[in-house]
């Protein structure tokens, strides 16, 4: 019975450990920072305890440094002068800034439950040395002291933009880096995406009265601040010295703001949803777009909260700053000077990422195409409801002319170590996308979108990794689909299948099909009769271990014995005649990612001639 206890609580002991790999660490940050509109400096404070949950002990701490990527000789700098397709909103634009054009963020003093401690920088990563170890469990207070001075707006963050927006507040403060079960994800600035801890915000932040702030979290003292405007639409502030702004965010991984003099700020109310906050130049040419923005977003909000799941925050600012667009929690900040079409798709993308890298906070730096690619598919979706045309026929089309220009490398790498952007912005971008509308045309559309929402409730808050997302689908669809996965994301094999050749025998057509791709699918063959009617032959990849429901109940279905993916041909047994059938095609909804569809469809009404006239 001794040995049976201790089997029990060895096994038990087991099975905790495993399901709680998963913890996370937590960081509640209050900070009061003041920013002279002058000289560009901020001197701030930050208070953050932090809480390490996990089951390891910590000697350093690292916190992320962001500015100090605006500095000539920087690795942003350096790999912008080297790779083969720089961002054209870089270049060299770094190298050439002046002393007071420069970011840097300066830690002045820092301490562990009031203890000095000592630190190294390298770069845009703050290296901590901690007085004592940070056991499993328990938690820290860290006292910081600093002063940073805001570059020129070159990427994301900075002052006076192109468009004249004075502060674009973003990876604006020490930040401290993430720690999970694959250790410190403590990546220099280089290039592109984020990651970052769960916590909540308190921030104040102290400059001139004339400029109105909008960005994360919830204005608590709108009352004191109290503003309004003249008759020419400019604000009126109350008070002559330094307003301070006090923001609070909860449960988010990060926090951005953007402050500007000329700012229009309008409101409006998502119906059963989040107050959007609206903050735009006083200028006739961007005022009529960004008023008719309005309406786009209350419908965006809702048909992302209908289709993918619920925005749980209770506001949301949509900001005229930054060189594009750009995803926060609780915000984003965009280019104002666009088309209408233009500023509703930027604000489409940015907001849909309230689910993928706000919500669900996926480590975008290492899956790229998990954060990027769901976003893109989900705005794409919703700006259907507005513009005309396939919504993911961009995104195969970039993915397709990629591959044809031989730069594509596997969507699986961290998104700084690409070769070139290209390849990066197709692979996070494209490639996620179409993994996503092609997983419709695996799993069917219901189990699809049913799958979607249950990943989106089951893994908010979470860090959710590509394969929790993958099994989701696998429960909700009952196949197995890490092997698509896999070659999607790890590899660069490619989907192309062909209609080879077809033969008729006693009543009935044989058609060859074969894979001249390296990478394995379920194929959708549909035979148009002459008489119009369709016919679908499904047959499935012996990997699924099983096959997709009906989608279209107006096609007769036949289901085939499996394909399976060593094997380079098979061969269809269609129950009519070749002069019964006008077409035969893999995959006619285009789905599937195929790189040469010129050879998926077969005309039978020319075909049965020439097979009559051996003379053609």
């Amino acid at each position: 019975m001794k040995y049976a206890c201790l089997f029990i609580f060895c096994f038990s002991t087991i099975l905790l450990s495993a399901q709680d790999y998963r913890w996370q660490q937590r960081a509640e940050y209050t900070m009061d920072v003041k920013l002279d509109v002058k000289t560009h400096r901020i001197n701030g404070t930050q208070k953050l305890v932090y809480y390490n949950n996990s089951k390891d002990t910590l000697r350093k701490v690292y916190y992320h440094l962001y500015f100090n990527a605006f500095q000539p000789g920087s690795m942003m700098d350096v790999r912008s002068r080297n790779i083969m397709d720089p961002d054209p909103r870089v270049t060299d634009r770094i190298s050439k800034l002046k002393d007071d054009e420069i970011g840097y963020q300066h830690i002045k003093t820092l301490k562990q439950d009031r203890k000095e401690l000592t630190w190294k920088v390298d770069g845009t990563i703050l290296e901590v040395f901690l007085a004592k170890p940070l056991l499993p469990n328990t938690k820290s207070t860290f006292d910081m002291t600093y002063e940073s001075q805001v570059p020129i707006q070159i990427r994301r963050s900075g002052r006076n933009s192109r468009e004249g927006i004075a502060y674009s507040m973003t990876q604006w403060y020490p930040k401290m880096a993430e720690y999970d079960h694959q250790g410190w994800h403590a990546y220099q600035y280089v290039a592109r995406e984020f990651h970052g801890v769960w916590g909540d915000f308190d921030v104040k932040i102290s400059l001139d009265p004339t400029y109105v702030i909008g960005g994360t979290g919830n204005l608590q003292n709108a009352e004191e601040i109290g503003y309004g405007y003249d008759k020419g639409g400019k604000v009126i502030k109350r008070s002559a010295n330094n307003i301070t702004w006090h923001f609070v965010a909860r449960n988010v991984i990060d926090f951005a703001w953007a402050a500007d003099p000329e700012y229009i700020h309008d409101k409006v109310q998502v119906p059963g949803g989040p107050e959007l906050h609206f903050f735009y130049q006083n200028d006739e040419k961007i005022i009529e777009n960004w008023k008719k923005l309005q309406d786009f977003s209350i419908k965006h909000f809702q048909f992302m909260n209908k289709v993918f799941g619920v925005y749980p925050y209770e506001t949301y600012s949509i900001i005229q700053g930054g060189d594009g667009g750009m995803e926060y929690p609780m915000c984003t900040l965009i280019t104002g000077g666009r088309s209408l079409n233009a500023l509703v798709s930027v604000m489409a993308h940015e907001v849909a990422h309230s689910w993928y890298q706000a919500v669900l906070a996926s480590n975008e730096s290492l899956y790229a195409w998990f954060d990027e690619g769901f976003t893109d598919f989900a705005s794409n979706e919703s700006l259907a409801q507005f513009f005309e045309g396939p919504p993911h026929e961009g995104s195969y089309s970039g993915y397709f002319a990629l591959v044809k220009s031989g730069l594509q490398e596997p969507a699986s790498q961290h998104s700084d170590h690409f070769n070139t952007n290209r390849a990066y912005g197709t692979a996070a971008y494209n490639m996620g996308t179409v993994l996503l509308h092609q997983l419709k045309y695996l799993i069917g559309e219901e189990n699809f979108y049913k799958g979607m929402r249950r990943y989106y409730n089951a893994w908010k808050f979470k860090h959710p990794e590509p394969v929790d997302f993958i099994r989701v689908m696998e429960k909700t669809s009952g196949l197995q689909l890490k092997w698509y996965l896999s070659y999607w994301v790890n590899t660069t094999k490619r989907i192309d299948y062909s209609i080879e050749s077809f033969t008729e025998s006693e009543g009935s057509t044989f058609v060859s099909l074969k894979r001249l791709g390296e990478f394995p699918m379920p194929v959708d063959l549909v035979v148009t009769l002459k008489d119009g009617k369709k016919v679908l032959y499904y047959i499935p990849l012996n990997e699924t271990l099983g096959g997709k429901p009906v989608e279209d109940k107006s096609v007769t279905r036949y289901d085939q014995v499996a394909w399976p993916w060593v094997v380079p041909t098979y061969t269809v047994k269609i129950n009519n005649k070749a002069s019964e059938i006008a077409s035969i095609e893999i995959d006619p909804s285009m789905r599937m990612a195929d790189i040469d569809r010129k050879n998926n469809k077969l005309d039978l009404l020319q075909s049965v001639k020439a097979y009559a006239d051996p003379t053609k």
